[in-house]
């Protein structure tokens, strides 16, 4: 053990030696190194005693140990599963849009209706096209004594130019129509006096005019037309009317405006009565700002109509003022929208226009504007669902001189050949109207749409012991369905109620001995239906049917119109 214990001493002094002659040889300086560690607590984990209750209970059951053993079976199969594949979506075939198509259709009573429309694009920004349609009978109503057949013939041509900032257009067309008075008393004149009377009435319209758009400027639109309409009476009129319409700021409000020039010139060869030259000329001038206020849910239209009238054939002059306020509140969203107004107007009455309402105006008109001093109207619209829409509404309005067709009288000596009866005049009285309408559009997808809407009159006048020829209920009704990609199909029904209208006689033996009598014409129902069959995308047939309940009413007094009318045509769509 000595000798043991001596050799470990031995060892350690030589170590000891030998590390002390190795730091003599070390070039590093002495250095201090304290090495500081913050202290950092921690927390030991929780632990539960994990004990198990032991049950002393002599029922306890104790489960059995269940062995599972599978028997595998080699089974013999010829089944490969098919790859995945990702599902596509059918894409719809692209509609083929033509910018030309012409139309051309025969049916009973001789008619023929005819029509061509063409587009022909010069280059990205101009465009240039026309239309033309033509349609006519050959008449053959029951009952008439007079040739009754009609034609209307329609030319137009316009040119259109897209720029940077505006986009113009000018365009002029041609109108001609011919009618018949055929609407003389029934069994009042003799054959003989049938005989000599010449019913045929022409129309010819020239018109000429252009329009501008503008983008991002103070005047946006503008439009210019004038038009010549006359009569192979010698009856003619001239009528120039030109708008614009422009913005400007007041306050940091933008005020939306309209400044227009209507003026009209006409001449008649002889009144009623053959005696004098009828003359008429005005012109108008209207001025009418507004301010649209949005908040919320409230949308108000604030303005006023000014309107300056000068009457070139009296020299009189006078000044209107109009409202010109329309207000609309949501109260539930789109189902139910709160909607008002306060309008009026100066309405130009022309020659042309009462032509277009009335073919069978006699040449002997008196025309003057019509002063709408009010037009008040409350009502509601909305949604009922996603497919269908309603509107009520409840109208009033005045109106001073306002234009009424009544039947001219017989005079005891016949001169011409619209003095048998057969021809109307347009008496003007202060009429006060009220009226409730009601509509219903119903889309449920957009192969079928359906629409209904109704409205009842009522009126009071001034003057005339009636309002003449005007309805006391009107209604109608509009269906259109695609049955399937080749069919189509519509029907549209129209109700006008009772109308009533005054025949007045001159005795030839004794002139002053006149009846006067009113004569109530009876409400009328028109059903008319359309079929179509695409044979392919540029060519289609198709077929009408008008007046399908026969009805031979009246429009107007003493013109009972076509019985059933059935039309049958193709079209064809193309491209140059």
């Amino acid at each position: 053990m000595k000798i043991k214990y001596l050799i470990l001493t031995m060892f350690t002094l030589s170590a000891a030696f030998s590390f002390a002659q190795e730091r003599t040889k070390d070039t590093l300086g002495d250095q201090t190194v304290n090495v500081i560690r913050p202290y950092t607590p921690t927390i030991s984990d929780a632990f539960k005693i994990k004990d198990n209750p032991k049950l002393n209970d002599s029922n306890a059951v104790k489960k059995k140990e269940i062995k599972y053993n599978i028997f595998s079976i080699p089974v013999a199969s010829t089944f490969t599963p098919a790859k995945g594949k990702a599902a596509t979506v059918d894409k719809a075939k692209a509609i083929k849009l033509y910018d030309n198509y012409a139309s051309l259709g025969v049916g009973s009573y001789t008619t023929i209706l005819g029509e061509v429309y063409l587009n022909h694009e010069l280059s990205r920004d101009e465009n240039v096209g026309g239309y033309f349609s033509h349609h006519s009978s050959q008449g053959g109503i029951d009952g008439v004594e007079l040739d009754d057949n009609f034609s209307k013939t329609m030319l137009n041509a316009y040119y259109r130019k897209s720029d940077r900032d505006f986009t113009w257009q000018v365009d002029g067309g041609f109108n001609l129509q011919t009618y018949n008075w055929y609407g003389v008393p029934q069994d009042f004149y003799d054959e003989s006096v049938l005989n000599d009377i010449d019913s045929g009435q022409t129309y010819n319209d020239l018109y000429v005019g252009g329009e501008i758009d503008f983008e991002d400027a103070i005047v946006k639109d503008a439009s210019l037309r004038f038009r010549h309409f006359g009569d192979n009476h010698d009856s003619a009129e001239n009528r120039l009317v030109a708008k614009s319409g422009f913005d400007f700021e007041v306050q940091d409000a933008v005020i939306k405006s309209e400044f227009s020039i209507d003026y009209i010139s006409g001449t008649f060869d002889r009144d009623y009565y053959n005696i004098d030259e009828i003359n008429y000329g005005n012109v108008t001038f209207g001025f009418a700002p507004s301010y649209q206020l949005i908040q919320d849910e409230l949308t108000l239209d604030l303005g006023v109509k000014l309107a300056y009238l000068n009457d070139t054939e009296f020299s009189n002059n006078k000044f209107y003022i109009y409202p010109n306020i329309e207000a609309s509140y949501r109260l539930v969203d789109e189902i139910l929208i709160a909607f008002g107004g306060l309008k009026g107007d100066l309405i130009q009455n022309s020659y042309y226009d009462f032509v277009n309402e009335n073919p069978f105006v006699s040449p002997s008109l008196f025309v003057t504007p019509t002063n709408q001093q009010y037009k008040t109207f409350v009502g509601a619209k909305g949604k009922l669902s996603s497919k269908m829409a309603y509107s009520l509404k409840v109208n009033y309005s005045s109106e001073k001189n306002k234009a009424l067709y009544k039947s001219n009288e017989v005079p005891s000596a016949v001169l011409t050949d619209y003095q048998y009866g057969n021809s109307f005049n347009v008496a003007y009285d202060d009429v006060t109207t009220f009226s409730f309408a009601g509509e219903l559009n119903v889309d449920l997808n957009r192969n079928f749409t359906l629409g209904l809407k109704g409205e009842y009159f009522g009126y009071s006048t001034d003057n005339e012991s009636e309002a003449w020829n005007l309805p006391d209920l009107t209604a109608s009704v509009f269906l259109d369905y695609q049955i399937s990609e080749k069919w189509s199909a519509g029907a549209s029904m129209f109700f006008v109620g009772e109308r009533k209208d005054q025949a007045t006689f001159y005795d030839v033996l004794d002139p002053l001995n006149t009846t006067i009598t009113t004569v109530s014409l009876d409400s009328y129902f028109d059903a008319n239906m359309h079929v179509g069959y695409k044979i392919n995308d540029q060519l289609s047939i198709f077929a009408k049917g008008n007046n399908l309940a026969s009805q031979n009413y009246e429009r107007w007094l003493n013109y009972p119109v076509q019985g059933i009318q059935v039309l049958a045509g193709a079209t064809y769509q193309f491209d140059f």
